[in-house]
């Protein structure tokens, strides 16, 4: 019997050198990379293309969180420091997460010619149904702030069957006067209360400066006017929104009144109106803690992420809630409530009104 000799060759696995590229980790940067930046999509609609940005997969077993900005931002500029906010990857990383552009309003879009019929902020809501079968969503929780919070509004009224919860941010449901309409034509200004500009004139001047270099402009002006000759949002407690609203304003934004008038004239057993102490026109891009704190309450109210435990405010200090509610149709008593939370405690109702001293 003979026995064959087999040759078998072996290749050593040698080390990187440092500073030689690593194939894995520079795709997995690359993966990290466009997973910060989304998926952008042009969604054809009834009334023109929308540009959308996709974070996450389209899991469609939960509602998709669907933003909507206001006018002079863009999904960029009004909600990525919130949603970049370390406690809110929490929310996140368990949601799909959509960012619309209004027609015309995101970076790099093209000028719209002399005479362009910009389509009315009913268009615009008649625009979000398509977004919803582009990506086979079944349900949303709308988060719009001012044109936004309009649009999203409008939505939800036609679609209500659309839509699981809805955070509204410096809505204001009733169309501008000609008097009202100059005292905030200047659109620089108009986000911000007398005494935000001194508070806060680093944000300020950012907001003026990206709105008089944009060289979309003429868009933004186009969105303005089609915001400011909105119609009015019949409001009735009875018969409007048929999920859990959240309103959110600050004490010293200029939408302060009407978002409280909107507040008087919704269902207080499905309506939370949470007013942030030392808040202006942008409380998402000022106080994105508090908002988070109060959008994970508003999430667990709806029955999602049940398991997890309030930090920031647990950690550092005791919230104040001012809590009003209705009987028999009227809001007849209010009460405060101190609230230490240890992480066992559960999350205010719904129907309950909040005013955060944080």
């Amino acid at each position: 019997m003979t026995t064959e000799m087999q040759e078998i060759a072996i290749t050593e696995e040698k080390p990187l050198l440092p500073g030689q590229p690593d194939p894995a980790k520079d795709a997995e940067a690359a993966a990290r990379i466009l997973l910060d930046q989304g998926q952008e999509h042009s969604i054809e609609t009834p009334h023109g293309l929308l540009h959308v940005t996709l974070h996450g997969t389209s899991n469609t077993r939960r509602p998709a969180i669907l933003t909507f900005h206001d006018v002079g931002l863009d999904s960029k500029s009004c909600f990525s420091p919130l949603f970049k906010f370390e406690e809110m990857q929490e929310i996140v990383k368990n949601f799909t997460l959509v960012h619309i552009d209004a027609p015309g309003q995101e970076e790099g879009a093209a000028t719209y010619p002399m005479g362009y019929q910009y389509p009315s902020m009913e268009q615009i809501a008649e625009m979000i149904p398509a977004v919803l079968t582009y990506f086979n969503f079944r349900s949303v929780i709308g988060v719009g702030v001012g044109a936004g919070a309009y649009i999203l509004s409008r939505f939800t009224m036609i679609h209500p069957d659309s839509v699981e919860g809805l955070v509204l941010v410096n809505i204001d449901p009733q169309a501008r006067g000609w008097m009202d309409w100059a005292a905030q034509k200047d659109l620089n200004l108009s986000h911000f209360a007398i005494e935000e500009m001194s508070a806060n004139a680093d944000l300020v001047k950012s907001h003026r400066d990206r709105i008089s270099k944009a060289p979309n402009l003429i868009n933004i002006e186009l969105f303005w006017r089609g915001y400011n000759s909105r119609r009015d949002l019949i409001l009735d407690r009875t018969s409007n929104f048929k999920c859990p609203v959240m309103l959110v304003v600050g004490d010293q934004a200029p939408y302060e009144e009407a978002a409280v008038e909107c507040n008087s004239k919704l269902d207080p057993t499905t309506t939370s109106f949470l007013k942030m102490a030392d808040a202006g026109g942008l409380p998402q891009l000022t106080q994105p803690s508090k908002l988070t704190e109060a959008f994970k309450y508003f999430i667990q109210g709806m029955g999602y992420m049940a398991s997890s435990v309030m930090t920031r405010l647990s950690r550092s200090r005791t919230t104040s809630l001012s809590s009003s509610y209705s009987m028999e149709g009227e809001r007849e008593r209010s009460r405060t409530l101190s609230q230490s939370s240890q992480g066992g405690q559960m999350p205010p109702s719904p129907s309950h009104t909040m005013e955060v001293s944080c």
